[in-house]
Protein backbone atom coordinates (compact mmCIF):
# COMPACT_ATOMS: atom_id res chain seq x y z
CA UNK A 1 0.00 0.00 0.00
CA UNK A 2 0.85 3.72 -0.49
CA UNK A 3 1.36 5.58 2.59
CA UNK A 4 -2.06 7.64 1.62
CA UNK A 5 -4.13 4.23 1.50
CA UNK A 6 -2.33 2.92 4.83
CA UNK A 7 -3.36 6.86 6.22
CA UNK A 8 -6.95 5.66 5.07
CA UNK A 9 -6.44 2.65 6.54
CA UNK A 10 -5.55 3.66 9.74
CA UNK A 11 -8.97 5.79 9.98
CA UNK A 12 -11.31 2.77 10.10
CA UNK A 13 -13.08 1.49 7.55
CA UNK A 14 -15.85 3.72 8.76
CA UNK A 15 -14.35 6.58 7.13
CA UNK A 16 -14.16 5.62 3.84
CA UNK A 17 -16.58 7.96 1.34
CA UNK A 18 -18.45 6.23 -0.93
CA UNK A 19 -20.59 7.70 -4.43
CA UNK A 20 -23.09 4.93 -5.62
CA UNK A 21 -23.40 6.53 -9.04
CA UNK A 22 -19.26 6.36 -9.84
CA UNK A 23 -19.85 2.62 -8.21
CA UNK A 24 -22.62 2.25 -10.86
CA UNK A 25 -20.79 3.14 -13.66
CA UNK A 26 -17.79 1.05 -13.03
CA UNK A 27 -20.56 -1.96 -12.10
CA UNK A 28 -21.76 -1.48 -15.89
CA UNK A 29 -17.97 -0.97 -17.32
CA UNK A 30 -17.67 -4.50 -15.47
CA UNK A 31 -13.64 -3.09 -15.11
CA UNK A 32 -11.38 -5.32 -12.91
CA UNK A 33 -10.93 -2.64 -10.86
CA UNK A 34 -11.74 -1.30 -7.29
CA UNK A 35 -14.62 1.43 -7.52
CA UNK A 36 -13.64 2.27 -4.07
CA UNK A 37 -10.12 3.42 -5.21
CA UNK A 38 -11.59 5.90 -7.62
CA UNK A 39 -13.77 7.79 -5.26
CA UNK A 40 -12.30 11.58 -4.99
CA UNK A 41 -13.63 13.29 -1.54
CA UNK A 42 -15.59 16.06 -2.47
CA UNK A 43 -14.06 19.35 -0.94
CA UNK A 44 -16.96 21.23 -2.23
CA UNK A 45 -19.65 19.55 0.13
CA UNK A 46 -20.57 21.76 3.76
CA UNK A 47 -20.09 19.34 6.84
CA UNK A 48 -22.26 21.73 9.14
CA UNK A 49 -25.07 20.06 11.09
CA UNK A 50 -27.22 21.95 9.34
CA UNK A 51 -26.59 21.58 6.16
CA UNK A 52 -26.10 17.28 7.14
CA UNK A 53 -29.33 17.12 8.55
CA UNK A 54 -31.14 19.06 5.61
CA UNK A 55 -29.05 16.57 3.18
CA UNK A 56 -30.39 13.41 5.28
CA UNK A 57 -33.77 15.03 5.38
CA UNK A 58 -33.98 15.00 1.62
CA UNK A 59 -32.14 11.72 1.48
CA UNK A 60 -34.70 10.19 3.31
CA UNK A 61 -37.39 11.18 0.57
CA UNK A 62 -35.20 9.84 -2.07
CA UNK A 63 -34.90 6.80 -1.23
CA UNK A 64 -38.84 6.45 -1.70
CA UNK A 65 -38.45 7.33 -5.49
CA UNK A 66 -38.07 5.87 -7.96
CA UNK A 67 -34.81 4.40 -9.53
CA UNK A 68 -32.64 7.82 -9.60
CA UNK A 69 -34.09 9.19 -6.92
CA UNK A 70 -32.84 6.15 -5.07
CA UNK A 71 -29.42 6.25 -6.23
CA UNK A 72 -29.54 9.77 -5.27
CA UNK A 73 -30.42 8.79 -1.52
CA UNK A 74 -28.58 5.84 -1.15
CA UNK A 75 -25.43 8.51 -2.29
CA UNK A 76 -26.78 10.29 0.81
CA UNK A 77 -26.38 7.42 3.49
CA UNK A 78 -23.17 6.04 2.11
CA UNK A 79 -21.97 9.42 3.37
CA UNK A 80 -23.88 10.26 6.69
CA UNK A 81 -25.47 8.62 9.46
CA UNK A 82 -29.00 8.77 9.99
CA UNK A 83 -30.93 6.02 12.12
CA UNK A 84 -34.12 6.58 10.06
CA UNK A 85 -32.74 5.56 7.24
CA UNK A 86 -32.20 1.89 7.85
CA UNK A 87 -35.83 0.69 7.60
CA UNK A 88 -35.61 2.03 4.22
CA UNK A 89 -31.95 1.05 3.17
CA UNK A 90 -33.11 -2.48 4.07
CA UNK A 91 -35.75 -3.36 1.32
CA UNK A 92 -33.26 -2.46 -1.17
CA UNK A 93 -30.87 -4.95 -0.15
CA UNK A 94 -33.47 -7.37 -2.12
CA UNK A 95 -34.00 -4.59 -5.51
CA UNK A 96 -33.31 -6.74 -8.63
CA UNK A 97 -30.51 -3.74 -9.64
CA UNK A 98 -27.19 -4.76 -9.02
CA UNK A 99 -26.44 -0.75 -8.17
CA UNK A 100 -28.53 -0.73 -6.00
CA UNK A 101 -28.17 -3.97 -4.04
CA UNK A 102 -24.39 -2.78 -3.70
CA UNK A 103 -25.60 0.90 -2.56
CA UNK A 104 -27.52 0.09 0.00
CA UNK A 105 -25.04 -2.43 1.66
CA UNK A 106 -22.55 0.38 1.19
CA UNK A 107 -24.93 2.35 3.51
CA UNK A 108 -25.73 -0.17 5.82
CA UNK A 109 -21.89 -0.31 6.62
CA UNK A 110 -21.85 3.38 6.99
CA UNK A 111 -25.09 3.23 9.48
CA UNK A 112 -25.02 -0.15 11.25
CA UNK A 113 -27.98 -1.96 12.29
CA UNK A 114 -28.49 -5.39 13.84
CA UNK A 115 -30.97 -5.87 11.68
CA UNK A 116 -28.94 -5.63 8.86
CA UNK A 117 -26.58 -8.19 10.05
CA UNK A 118 -28.55 -11.78 8.38
CA UNK A 119 -29.23 -9.86 4.71
CA UNK A 120 -25.82 -8.67 4.98
CA UNK A 121 -24.31 -12.17 5.44
CA UNK A 122 -26.70 -13.42 3.06
CA UNK A 123 -25.53 -10.99 0.18
CA UNK A 124 -21.70 -12.26 1.32
CA UNK A 125 -22.34 -15.80 0.66
CA UNK A 126 -25.00 -16.11 -2.07
CA UNK A 127 -25.40 -12.54 -4.19
CA UNK A 128 -24.43 -13.38 -7.64
CA UNK A 129 -22.70 -10.21 -8.26
CA UNK A 130 -18.77 -10.01 -6.99
CA UNK A 131 -19.54 -6.18 -6.54
CA UNK A 132 -22.28 -6.75 -4.30
CA UNK A 133 -20.56 -9.23 -2.12
CA UNK A 134 -17.58 -7.11 -1.83
CA UNK A 135 -19.98 -4.60 -0.84
CA UNK A 136 -20.90 -6.87 2.19
CA UNK A 137 -17.73 -7.50 2.60
CA UNK A 138 -16.42 -3.74 3.55
CA UNK A 139 -19.79 -3.48 5.79
CA UNK A 140 -19.86 -5.97 7.57
CA UNK A 141 -16.61 -4.69 9.07
CA UNK A 142 -18.45 -2.38 10.84
CA UNK A 143 -20.36 -5.14 12.86
CA UNK A 144 -17.99 -5.89 15.87
CA UNK A 145 -20.61 -7.69 18.04
CA UNK A 146 -22.07 -9.81 14.73
CA UNK A 147 -21.42 -13.05 14.13
CA UNK A 148 -19.34 -12.17 10.87
CA UNK A 149 -15.99 -13.62 11.37
CA UNK A 150 -16.68 -17.45 10.07
CA UNK A 151 -18.05 -15.82 7.35
CA UNK A 152 -15.46 -13.43 6.54
CA UNK A 153 -12.79 -16.06 6.47
CA UNK A 154 -14.54 -18.28 4.24
CA UNK A 155 -14.78 -15.02 1.84
CA UNK A 156 -11.35 -14.63 2.16
CA UNK A 157 -10.79 -18.21 1.59
CA UNK A 158 -12.96 -18.76 -1.87
CA UNK A 159 -14.23 -16.08 -3.02
CA UNK A 160 -12.75 -13.41 -6.35
CA UNK A 161 -9.74 -11.15 -5.78
CA UNK A 162 -12.77 -8.44 -5.72
CA UNK A 163 -14.37 -9.61 -2.54
CA UNK A 164 -11.24 -11.19 -1.12
CA UNK A 165 -9.33 -7.69 -1.20
CA UNK A 166 -11.77 -6.21 1.48
CA UNK A 167 -11.69 -9.21 4.03
CA UNK A 168 -8.64 -8.91 5.57
CA UNK A 169 -9.44 -5.34 6.58
CA UNK A 170 -12.91 -6.01 7.65
CA UNK A 171 -11.69 -9.30 9.66
CA UNK A 172 -9.33 -6.79 11.78
CA UNK A 173 -12.21 -4.71 12.15
CA UNK A 174 -15.19 -7.14 13.07
CA UNK A 175 -13.00 -8.76 16.07
CA UNK A 176 -13.31 -5.62 18.00
CA UNK A 177 -11.49 -5.90 21.46
CA UNK A 178 -11.98 -9.92 21.37
CA UNK A 179 -8.93 -12.17 21.95
CA UNK A 180 -10.85 -15.04 21.29
CA UNK A 181 -11.82 -13.47 17.56
CA UNK A 182 -8.86 -12.08 17.75
CA UNK A 183 -6.63 -15.37 16.82
CA UNK A 184 -8.58 -17.15 14.83
CA UNK A 185 -8.87 -14.10 12.20
CA UNK A 186 -4.84 -14.13 12.41
CA UNK A 187 -4.88 -17.61 11.49
CA UNK A 188 -6.58 -16.59 8.36
CA UNK A 189 -4.56 -13.66 7.42
CA UNK A 190 -1.41 -15.42 7.89
CA UNK A 191 -2.45 -18.48 5.81
CA UNK A 192 -3.58 -15.94 2.82
CA UNK A 193 -0.75 -14.25 3.31
CA UNK A 194 1.26 -17.20 2.54
CA UNK A 195 -0.91 -18.15 -0.32
CA UNK A 196 -3.32 -15.24 -1.94
CA UNK A 197 -2.05 -15.10 -5.39
CA UNK A 198 -3.32 -11.27 -5.25
CA UNK A 199 -0.45 -8.75 -4.19
CA UNK A 200 -3.34 -6.36 -3.01
CA UNK A 201 -4.84 -9.20 -0.75
CA UNK A 202 -1.38 -9.98 0.72
CA UNK A 203 -0.74 -6.42 1.43
CA UNK A 204 -4.30 -5.75 3.01
CA UNK A 205 -3.44 -9.13 5.08
CA UNK A 206 -0.39 -7.57 6.79
CA UNK A 207 -1.97 -4.54 7.35
CA UNK A 208 -4.80 -6.67 9.32
CA UNK A 209 -2.24 -8.39 11.43
CA UNK A 210 -0.62 -5.32 12.31
CA UNK A 211 -4.16 -4.13 13.43
CA UNK A 212 -4.27 -7.31 15.11
CA UNK A 213 -0.84 -8.01 16.70
CA UNK A 214 -1.53 -6.69 20.35
CA UNK A 215 -4.42 -8.52 20.76
CA UNK A 216 -2.70 -11.50 20.48
CA UNK A 217 -0.63 -13.78 22.57
CA UNK A 218 3.15 -14.02 22.03
CA UNK A 219 3.26 -17.45 20.39
CA UNK A 220 1.56 -16.07 17.64
CA UNK A 221 2.89 -12.37 17.91
CA UNK A 222 5.99 -14.11 16.95
CA UNK A 223 4.89 -15.79 14.30
CA UNK A 224 3.18 -12.72 12.69
CA UNK A 225 6.58 -11.03 13.23
CA UNK A 226 8.26 -13.74 11.05
CA UNK A 227 5.71 -14.19 8.14
CA UNK A 228 6.39 -10.24 8.14
CA UNK A 229 9.97 -11.05 8.05
CA UNK A 230 9.80 -13.67 5.19
CA UNK A 231 7.55 -11.36 2.98
CA UNK A 232 9.89 -8.86 3.64
CA UNK A 233 12.42 -11.16 2.38
CA UNK A 234 11.08 -13.02 -0.31
CA UNK A 235 7.39 -11.91 -1.85
CA UNK A 236 7.58 -10.63 -5.49
CA UNK A 237 5.92 -7.90 -5.08
CA UNK A 238 7.17 -4.31 -4.13
CA UNK A 239 3.99 -3.31 -2.79
CA UNK A 240 4.13 -6.42 -0.52
CA UNK A 241 7.62 -5.78 0.70
CA UNK A 242 6.81 -2.62 1.24
CA UNK A 243 3.70 -3.40 3.29
CA UNK A 244 5.56 -5.72 5.26
CA UNK A 245 8.27 -3.43 6.50
CA UNK A 246 5.81 -0.58 7.52
CA UNK A 247 4.14 -3.32 9.59
CA UNK A 248 7.59 -4.17 11.47
CA UNK A 249 8.22 -0.92 11.75
CA UNK A 250 4.52 0.17 13.32
CA UNK A 251 5.28 -2.76 15.79
CA UNK A 252 7.50 -0.69 17.73
CA UNK A 253 9.21 -3.51 19.06
CA UNK A 254 13.46 -3.03 19.66
CA UNK A 255 14.09 -6.42 18.92
CA UNK A 256 12.37 -6.36 15.40
CA UNK A 257 13.36 -2.70 15.09
CA UNK A 258 17.46 -4.56 15.64
CA UNK A 259 16.49 -7.30 13.05
CA UNK A 260 15.42 -4.93 10.67
CA UNK A 261 18.38 -2.90 10.83
CA UNK A 262 20.48 -5.84 10.91
CA UNK A 263 19.09 -7.22 7.31
CA UNK A 264 19.54 -3.67 5.95
CA UNK A 265 23.15 -3.37 7.00
CA UNK A 266 23.80 -7.14 5.30
CA UNK A 267 22.49 -6.14 1.62
CA UNK A 268 18.85 -8.10 2.45
CA UNK A 269 16.37 -5.18 2.38
CA UNK A 270 16.88 -2.13 0.56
Amino acid sequence: MTDERSQQRDQGLSSLALDPDLLARELAAQEDVDPLDAIEPDDSVDDSSLAVARACDQGLIWLTGDHNERVQGLRVFCEHRDPRAVPLLLPLLQRPCPVERMSAVYALGRNPSPPAVEPLLQLLQGDSNAYVRKAAAWSLGNYPDAPVLNPLIRALQTDVAAVRLWCPGSLAESVGSSQVKADPAAGQLLSSLRIDSEPVVRSNCIWGLGRLFHQLVEPRQQEIVEALVDALLHDSETSVRDEAMTALEQLENPVVIERLQTLINDGFVM
